[in-house]
């Protein structure tokens, strides 16, 4: 297996901590909240290993990346101008981009926006939706009421960050157990919206093997270095994203691919929109659910995930 490797990268304005392993056509995955590029670490060498030059960067706000301080500055306009850049910023002209959690929206809107430089898209947990008529947040809030949901949670700036970064590992661990396919469906009940993320929620002690106790004190590591305000800004930008996106473009004509755990709950909030992704997703040729998985998809079921971009990815050569 090829070695992992280390540098900055300079893109749209900021440097980005970069791991990367092998040679060969340019595949960049992207992370969500709240992880890193080491939530990629089961795919850098093996993808490297079957041919390709596999990157993973600290999204802006993350580990050793850049963390600007403007709230706005999280946007997925600008977010996804940090990885078009990087394409060229490391000598290619294209690239396959593969997202998962907020990587996912990220991946699709390079493809959606940058045809030219994006030559294929995949994404993990959360699948393409064209921008909606009417803004994120008043959709979220018509829906929620008075129920307690945690992307309306992390708004107020400050109030999530102060909770998480109390205690970062106990933190990481219950967010990770409640998303994971570990968490049992039935512990899931309906709060008032006053409530806070996690205190509900009994500490697990240890995760499953996909996530042991070195994995997740990397995490911690990584959190100690700039805390969650970067990472919980790119949940203060669903409406300004939506604003800035007006006039983009409702298909995707590049091949893709979509995977995602059958117990994560994004598939059952996102379950119309994976009913219409053929609809927009005109070269779609993998969409499947894993059995037994939760959210953190390329992590609890790395083999699969990998056996998948394999096929995909040796598909696109062939055309």
């Amino acid at each position: 297996m090829h070695k992992i490797e280390h540098q900055l990268v300079e893109t749209n304005g900021i440097q980005l901590h970069v791991a990367s392993a092998g040679v060969g056509p340019l595949v960049i995955f992207v992370h969500g909240f709240p992880e890193s590029w080491y939530s990629w670490r089961h795919q850098l060498p093996v993808i490297a290993n079957a041919g390709f030059h596999a990157v993973a960067p600290d999204m802006r706000g993350y580990g050793r990346s850049d963390k600007p301080q403007a709230i706005e500055a999280y946007n997925q306009v600008e977010v996804a101008k940090d990885i078009t850049g990087l394409i060229s910023a490391l000598g290619y002209e294209s690239a396959v981009v593969v997202g998962h959690d907020w990587g996912a929206p990220t991946a699709w809107n390079c493809a959606l926006n940058y045809p030219e430089q994006v030559s294929a898209v995949a994404a993990l947990s959360v699948p393409f939706l064209p921008r909606p008529d009417v803004s994120p947040l008043t959709t979220m809030k018509a829906v929620f009421k008075d129920l307690f949901f945690y992307q309306l949670y992390f708004q107020d700036p400050g109030v999530a960050e102060a909770e998480l970064e109390r205690d970062i590992e106990v933190s990481l661990r219950k967010f990770f157990y409640i998303a994971s396919g570990e968490y049992p469906a039935t512990a899931f009940v309906p709060r008032p919206a006053d409530s806070d993320l996690l205190s509900h929620i009994d500490d697990p002690k240890e995760l499953g093997p996909w996530c042991t106790q070195t994995d997740l004190d990397y995490y911690v590591s990584q959190f100690m270095l700039g805390g969650f305000r970067g990472p919980l800004n790119y949940y203060r930008n669903h409406d300004l994203t939506w604003q800035l996106t007006a006039s983009a473009p409702r298909t995707i004509e590049q091949p893709s691919m979509f995977l995602a755990g059958e117990k994560d709950g994004v598939i059952v909030m996102a379950a119309e929109a994976i009913e219409n992704m053929p609809n927009y997703l005109t070269d779609l040729r993998i969409n499947e659910l894993i059995p037994e998985v939760g959210h953190w998809t390329q992590q609890e079921a790395p083999e699969a995930v990998n056996e998948k971009l394999i096929e995909f990815l040796h598909g696109l050569d062939s055309n």
